[in-house]
């Protein structure tokens, strides 16, 4: 690697010299711009704006507009005389906790290594930032722009990485969210036992870069005068504006738990019932109350009921008794007074 910066860093009265490298690369695939007839590639020239004619780049200097309007050339030199051009410091201003400074302010990162022939200095200020678990906030200028940054440890090197300055970084104001929706305790409770399944040590090196990948493919499948993919169709028919995606997230949740071999609690479902049939069943009592008080009586007066059939039902035996006994009585007197004048006869 070749550095691009060299100067030192500076905290109190300690300095560290440095080299600056820059950390990260990309690894896409940069097309170029060809004629689509037979592939021939595209240049840009840089042209006058008054007569068209080719400039070349050596002759190219930069123009700022003045407040006045009037357009100032500076050259690579006037640039190069500005005060924070000629200070090659990264001056620490500070050092704030780590979690203090949002990720969404990380910008690009820049490797630093001692430029001494000792690198006590810079020892002693890595391990001083791991110990501490501090972020060195500071300021140095690179490449025509004054950076903020912070100076932390990445793996036994001193790592600078630039911020995003504040008016950079855009309001969070979203449509999306003017009305937020609400979601049931027992969703929220499903959705961290999912996340609790698909719980991991992050190792990067086991991802990779699907669509490089796959470029890959086609650019050699193409150069053979082949297809490397082919397209499927997709049914738009069911296309809707997704409202339907979300209708039972709850349901969504508990699949995905017991895919990843998580346990779902099925009783999520039954206190959700519950709580939404809640009000439906305290009315139901209520209403049902005065009923059920009640109830007593007319069982009472089902009991007695009977016991009144009982007794009257008694009282016609006892009747039917005594009516059969007397016709009883009355037919011997008949039949024995019918007997006494025959044996008066005799």
């Amino acid at each position: 690697m070749r550095s691009i910066w060299k100067g030192e860093v500076s905290f109190g009265l300690v300095n560290v010299p440095v080299k600056v490298y820059a950390a990260t690369e990309d690894h896409d695939l940069h097309a170029r711009q060809v004629d689509k007839k037979d592939g021939v590639r595209i240049r840009y020239k840089k042209v006058r704006d008054d007569n068209g004619e080719e400039v070349e780049f050596s002759d190219i200097a930069k123009a700022y507009e003045s407040e006045e309007g009037e357009m100032v050339i500076l050259t690579k030199e006037d640039l190069a005389s500005l005060p924070v051009e000629q200070n090659h410091e990264i001056e620490v201003t500070e050092f704030v906790p780590a979690d203090q400074v949002d990720p969404v302010a990380f910008d690009n990162a820049y490797f630093l290594e001692p430029a001494s022939r000792s690198n006590r200095a810079y020892v002693l200020m890595r391990e001083a930032l791991q110990q501490t678990d501090r972020l060195a906030i500071c300021t140095f200028t690179l490449r025509n722009r004054t950076r903020l940054c912070a100076l932390r440890v990445y793996k036994d090197v001193l790592m600078l990485q630039t911020l995003l300055w504040p008016d950079e970084i855009r309001p969070a104001i979203l449509e999306g969210l003017d009305k937020e929706a609400k979601v049931r305790p027992q969703e929220v409770k499903m959705a961290a036992s999912l996340i609790e399944t698909m719980a991991a040590d992050f190792e990067p090196e086991k991802y990779e870069d699907d669509y490089q990948t796959q470029l890959k493919e086609l650019i050699e499948a193409k150069a053979a005068g082949g297809e490397a993919f082919t397209v499927e169709e997709k049914d738009t028919s069911g296309d809707d504006d997704g409202d339907d995606d979300v209708a039972d997230l709850l349901a969504a949740l508990r699949a995905s738990v017991k895919d990843r071999g998580g346990k779902a609690d099925e009783a999520d479902d039954q206190d959700d019932d519950e709580d939404s049939g809640s009000a439906k069943k305290a009315t139901s009592k209520k209403s049902g109350s005065s009923s059920a008080k009640k109830t007593p009586a007319k069982k009472t007066a089902a009991k007695k009921a009977p016991a009144k059939k009982a007794a009257a039902k008694k009282s016609t035996a006892k009747k039917s008794t005594t009516s059969k006994s007397t016709a009883t009585k009355s037919t011997a007197k008949k039949t024995s007074a019918r007997k006494t004048p025959a044996k008066k006869s005799a």
